[in-house]
């Protein structure tokens, strides 16, 4: 067995873990032992296939072998199961590192402004403006796409760590934002692993990339009205 299969079974087993425990924190009261406990493990389990998202990414880059040869134009598959792949690893554990860091620093806001926690979000904007820099250079417009989520993510959390004066309660909404920011990006990187296998006539349909986002953001925004709707009773 190669190496890349070898990554690619570990991607699965901690994607599949990250994939299901992601929704049991949605579902479960906010704050409580079953929300703490399973966010963790998605939250664990989305790092780890990161890693191993951004591992598989440079040997489809660098190595030795040529990967799915059913895909013949290698310029645009440097760029999705490569470059973008690379990032999408990234942002996901970006995403995954802030959530859980703004909840135990929420309050502490200078503790996110250290060297360790910088250096995740910088390296998340790098490579997200060499992914857009590559999606335009092949006319690519779904690297372009994500590109520019995950930069206009990051400026958002850096936003919320360097303003002079937050709400108490501001965290949350970060924490929650994060994290179904996490899973935004790793949907979308499991579909750049297997959606090929599965239905590979498919798999530069733009509306299918689309669907986490779409779902993402829904839940986004409500969970920000729902949290407004909280605060108004509370006034």
């Amino acid at each position: 067995m190669h190496l890349f299969e070898i990554l690619v079974i570990a991607h699965v087993i901690a994607g599949t873990t990250g994939l299901v425990a992601f929704w049991i924190p949605i579902g479960s009261r906010k704050g409580a032992q079953t929300h703490r406990k399973w966010g963790r493990i998605a939250c664990y389990g989305f790092m780890i296939a990161g890693a191993l998202a951004i591992a598989m990414a440079l040997l489809s880059l660098y190595g030795p072998e040529e990967r799915i040869p059913s895909v013949t134009d290698r310029a645009l598959f440097d760029g999705l199961f490569g470059w973008m792949m690379l990032y999408l690893g990234l942002l996901t554990i970006g995403f995954a590192d802030y959530g859980l860091a703004v909840v135990k620093h929420g309050r502490n806001r200078s503790a996110l402004r250290a060297p360790r926690y910088q250096f995740v979000m910088v390296a998340v904007i790098v490579s997200a403006v060499w992914c857009g820099i590559y999606g335009f250079g092949i006319g690519e417009v779904l690297m372009m796409a994500v590109a520019a989520l995950g930069i206009v993510a990051m400026a958002l959390q850096e936003r919320f760590i360097w303003r002079a004066e937050v709400d108490r309660q501001d965290y949350v909404g970060e924490h929650f934002r994060a994290l179904i920011g996490m899973g935004i990006s790793a949907y979308t990187a499991f579909m750049s692993v297997g959606l090929i296998r599965w239905v590979p006539e498919e798999v530069f349909n733009p509306l299918i990339w689309a669907g986490p986002s779409v779902v993402g953001v829904g839940l986004i925004i409500h969970f920000t009205l729902q949290t407004k709707q909280r605060r108004a009773s509370r006034a």
